[in-house]
């Protein structure tokens, strides 16, 4: 029987004995020895339960004497070749390699199974097409949960970022992207219907280096490895996702993303512009609107810092003397302008709104995580320990006609 994950294994031989657990636990060995196409992903995870059975089962036996033996066989070729494959691509999502890269950093012991996931992580990072170049082989990518949570925490703090759409594709290969199409039109029986070429977009992310070095006191070893995640999370949410943030913007795409406001050419056919010393009007409002084109209003979000929310938007009216911007009761969102929902990012410039499908047709692209490494020399003397982030990175506005801008001439 196959087992996807080690919890699923572990649950089929916990109410096993332990001669029962190593009786299999040898069955799988000569398996492996005897059988040159054998599953050795799929055994591994079997080894790795059969442990952890038989470590539940010897703390439950011994219990009074508190000392729990640890095992009579161990996960295949721990150091070997063998076990990178079985950790597969995704090891940086498993639980070992996760505590791994906490007690690395912190510069802790680690045990043979956390061992054999960082190696399997740095062997994958080795053979990426786009891979980090680092001054040392100790640079290793933080695990998937904590860049999650990288990311949803981005989310959670306002900003066009929220708003946008994430990729984590190889940098400078295109992928194609649906824009709306034209709809279907009726036919007269036995009339020819043309036949309509589609031209679908697509989306080519460069990469670009983003880096951050932070330092902590050296009493960080004594920090927990949640407290520290903890920690790592805020620092990288405030300096990489914020570097993107400002690029999705205003980057410029010479050696950065490409933002919003610097790589769409604006004129009349898809921007309304207000004399300057002259305020906002709700016709200026309406006429933006509506110079969106058709298909890209479904989704479209309004997007400005909060000065120019308040001073240009809150308290206009309407001609039946309605507010257009109405707040959202219930905190999950900013309010609305006109239906349409907005997103406060303070990187916009004041007096600048701009309406858009952010969702599909803004994005940002994150193709290798983010990789952390620690230095204790750089700072000895200070008795520092410096940590640096280093990401590949890349912003761009997909379909430039899905933006229309709003803004007050600034002369």
């Amino acid at each position: 029987m196959k087992f996807r994950t080690v919890a699923e294994a572990f649950n089929a031989y916990r109410g096993q004995s332990i001669d029962e657990i190593e009786t299999r636990a040898a069955a799988i060995d000569k398996e492996i020895d005897d059988n040159p196409e054998a599953d050795i992903e799929a055994l591994n995870v079997e080894l790795r339960g059969l442990k952890e059975a038989k470590e539940n089962a010897l703390l439950r036996k011994e219990r009074n004497r508190g000392d729990r033996e640890r095992g009579g066989f161990t996960v295949r070729d721990a150091m070997s070749a063998d076990t990178r494959r079985s950790f597969g691509d995704d090891v940086t999502g498993t639980p070992e390699y996760r505590n791994a890269f906490y007690k690395h950093l912190l510069g802790r012991p680690m045990t043979d199974v956390e061992t054999a996931a960082f190696n399997a992580a740095m062997h994958n990072a080795e053979t990426r097409a786009d891979k980090f170049t680092s001054s040392s082989d100790a640079a290793a990518v933080i695990p998937m949960q904590t860049l999650d949570e990288v990311v949803r925490k981005a989310g959670t703090q306002g900003g066009l970022i929220s708003a946008c759409r994430a990729f984590s594709i190889p940098s400078n290969i295109s992928v194609p992207v649906g824009t709306p199409a034209s709809p279907a039109a009726w036919h007269t029986e036995g009339a020819a219907v043309d036949t309509e070429k589609v031209t679908p977009t697509a989306v080519t992310f460069g990469g670009y280096e983003l880096m951050k070095i932070f330092s902590i006191s050296a009493k960080v070893r004594a920090m927990s490895i949640p407290a520290f995640e903890a920690y790592l999370t805020d620092e990288l949410t405030a300096s990489i996702m914020g570097a993107i943030d400002s690029a999705i913007v205003n980057g410029t795409g010479s050696g950065q993303g490409t933002g919003l406001l610097s790589s769409i050419t604006w004129n009349n056919d898809n921007s309304v512009t207000v004399a300057a010393g002259s305020s906002i009007s709700y016709r200026d409002i309406v006429a933006t609107v509506a110079l969106l084109n058709r298909g890209y209003a479904n989704g479209a979000r309004w997007a400005m810092n909060n000065a120019t929310l308040y001073n240009c938007f809150y308290g206009l009216t309407d001609t039946a003397k309605r507010p257009i911007f109405i707040a959202d009761p219930q905190g999950e969102h900013i309010g609305r302008i006109l239906g349409l929902d907005v997103v406060v990012d303070d990187y916009i410039p004041d007096d600048v709104a701009v309406l858009g499908n952010f969702g599909q047709y803004m994005a940002y692209n994150l193709p290798e995580g983010i990789a952390i490494e620690a230095s204790r020399e750089s700072s000895f003397k200070k008795g520092l320990i410096d940590y640096r982030a280093l990401a590949i990175a890349d912003c761009k506005p997909i379909v430039p006609e899905a933006f229309v801008k709003l803004s007050v001439a600034t002369a």
